[in-house]
């Protein structure tokens, strides 16, 4: 019995032999590292850029006036309807015209009587004068008569200002647009007395073209004088300039003008310098009152280095942007940036022309990291992931 376990245990042994014998000549495991991850990256994208000064602002009409009531009648009758659009010189209101006609009447009949008096002592002083020379008249005569003569000559003058006087305030019965534009609703009612204080008849507003005002900070104004110095422009230069505008609900800055002033101080409560655009505004988009976004260009760059939008990051010290090295590690790079161009983003400093950046991935991508860079072209970069 106990031959035969012996037996089956060296039999067993036998059997586990081989295995053991290759088990002791293979070789040791060992880690091996992964391979370094794949990023994106793209030299920075080279191309002009115009450099922006971006405010805010609101439009405001070049021309609104009060319609108002310049003599005393009642109110005859109105020729438009409310938000009516008018020409200049269109006929808005009537405030009752007899008295007015009447009065221009009298004075042209007195006119006319002094025009006759003095055609009358223009006669007699000729012939004293006649007389005089020929010495049948005095001397006293003569100078009487002229003495008549310049009176009525006077009183024809006035004569003249009383009637041109009386066709004026004529004149003032029709309530006229003084320029193209919308007129709002009338504020007195037919048949009103008006005109026995300053009355208001209502209000006409001018849209075409239009004026934006904006206030643009001492810093840029600084800014501005010196490209212009450095261009060689004149103040002059400055109505040449074109402002773009476009409305809260507005992508862009689809309307454009040109400058059209720019006060000559700052304003030292505010620190700032007020100017004003012109805006055609034919389609009339923009109403006085609206509040704008405006833009001027201040400086044409040639070749501005962008990146795409994703590639930038921020923290506490600002925006960066990711940059693999010569030895495919990763740093982090501090830089300025400037306006937006579409997707991209123009950098003022801190990055090269022929650096790598980042252009994916930017989130699971760490400085120090070693990468595999897969080069691509920076415009075509995917958004951010």
């Amino acid at each position: 019995m106990a031959n035969d376990r012996c037996a089956a245990v060296r039999g067993a042994l036998l059997a586990f032999a081989p295995l053991l014998l290759v088990t002791g000549c293979g070789e040791q495991n060992r880690y091996v590292a992964p391979p370094p991850p794949k990023v994106t990256v793209a030299h920075p994208v080279q191309q002009a850029v115009t450099h922006y000064l971006e405010v805010s602002g609101n439009a405001a009409a070049v021309n609104s006036v009060d319609l108002v009531a310049r003599v005393q009648g009642f109110l005859q009758e109105i020729h438009y309807k409310d938000g009516d659009a008018v020409k200049q010189g269109t006929p808005l209101f009537t405030i009752e015209p007899e008295p007015y006609q009447v009065k221009v009447d009298q004075m042209k009949g007195a006119e006319a009587a002094a025009a006759a008096t003095l055609k009358q002592a223009e006669a007699e002083y000729k012939r004293q004068a006649d007389l005089a020379s020929r010495d049948f008249a005095s001397k006293s005569t003569l100078d009487q008569a002229l003495a008549t003569r310049d009176s009525a000559q006077a009183n024809l003058a006035q004569a003249k200002a009383n009637t041109r006087s009386a066709e004026i305030n004529l004149g003032y019965t029709q309530v006229k647009a003084p320029f193209d534009g919308i007129v709002t609703a009338h504020l007195v009612s037919v048949g009103e007395l008006v005109g026995t204080s300053p009355t208001q008849l209502a209000t006409i507003v001018q849209l075409e073209p239009i004026y934006v005002n904006f206030n643009v900070s001492e810093q840029d104004v600084l800014r501005v004088r010196a490209e212009m110095k450095r261009q060689g422009l004149t103040p002059a230069d400055l109505k040449k300039v074109t402002a773009e505008v476009g409305l809260q609900s507005e992508t862009g800055y689809p309307h454009q003008g040109l400058l059209d002033y720019a006060a000559p101080t700052v304003n030292t409560a505010t620190g700032t310098l007020p100017v004003r655009a012109l805006l055609p505004n034919a389609d009339r988009a923009l109403l006085p009152g609206y509040f704008v976004r405006v833009r001027v260009p201040v400086q044409k760059e040639a070749n501005a280095l962008l990146v795409p939008d994703v590639a930038l990051g921020s923290d506490q010290g600002g925006r960066y942007v990711l940059v693999v090295n010569q030895d495919n590690t990763v740093e982090q790079r501090k830089v300025q940036v400037g306006p937006s161009v579409g997707s991209l983003r123009v950098i003022d400093g801190g990055l090269q022309p022929d650096d790598r950046v980042v252009v994916a991935g930017v989130i699971r991508t760490i400085p120090g990291q070693k990468v595999d860079p897969q080069m691509q072209d920076a415009a075509a970069a995917p958004a951010a992931k």
